[in-house]
């Protein structure tokens, strides 16, 4: 799936996506508590960047437990950009977001972030070395020792944990009362459209993107979450 036809599956998501996450909110509820302890000595007027964050469910986190913070909002789906930017509109944080239907590899020149999250989208990409191309445009972006947080699927494909992993996965879905059919799509999807890599492998990748050795924080089946620090000498 190629980057357009990707932003068109998430256009056609944007309306009903918050309540589909809700089913699921204890996974990201518990990423997003420690985003707070992670971020904690950023400066009171730090600016985040959030790369690929859908309708906005961790800048809402965010803005609402640092209010002075500012925030730069990048998605290329211009319909989940319209729902985050309700979202911080109701909310009463709008004015301290900018708002850019882009990826994050053709922002404009904008001033450097002491942080930034990004949110299972990396997965999405492929190819390994355009996935490390992909972290370096977002260490581009943060100031000197500037904070990564990011989280996607992963997991060594085909042994024995990961079918552990996702026989509990599933049996987690019907619980949520996920619908059978959307059950075997995402499955569908995964085989040849997201890219799950083992832990080890993925935090290479971000390596290369221009970042210190990653710190695993955070696991909830097969979501796993790192922050690392942007690597000195990166231009």
């Amino acid at each position: 799936m190629n980057q357009e036809e990707l932003k068109a599956v998430f256009d056609k998501q944007a309306s009903g996506y918050e309540a589909q996450q809700k089913k699921l909110a204890p996974i990201h509820e518990g990423l997003y508590f420690q985003l707070e302890w992670i971020f904690s000595e950023l400066p009171q007027d730090a600016r985040i960047l959030c790369v690929g964050l859908g309708a906005g469910a961790e800048l809402s986190y965010l803005a609402k437990r640092f209010p002075n913070w500012k925030f730069t909002a990048v998605e290329p789906s211009g319909a989940m950009l319209d729902v985050c930017r309700q979202r911080a509109k109701s909310e009463g944080f709008i004015s301290r977001c900018d708002f850019y239907e882009a990826y994050v590899e053709s922002l404009p020149d904008i001033e450097l972030h002491d942080a930034a999250t990004c949110f299972m989208v990396s997965q999405f990409i492929l190819d390994q070395q355009e996935r490390s191309r992909f972290f370096r445009a977002i260490s581009a972006r943060l100031k000197p020792k500037g904070i990564l947080v990011s989280a996607d699927l992963s997991s060594t494909v085909g042994s024995p944990e990961y079918q552990a992993l996702l026989k509990a996965w599933v049996t987690m879905l019907h619980a949520a009362n996920v619908p059978a059919d959307a059950i075997d799509k995402v499955h569908s999807a995964w085989e040849k459209d997201v890219a799950i890599l083992p832990p080890d492998e993925l935090k290479q990748i971000i390596k290369r993107g221009g970042f210190e050795s990653p710190v695993q924080f955070y696991q909830a089946g097969f979501v796993h979450a790192w922050f690392s620090v942007r690597s000195s000498g990166i231009s």
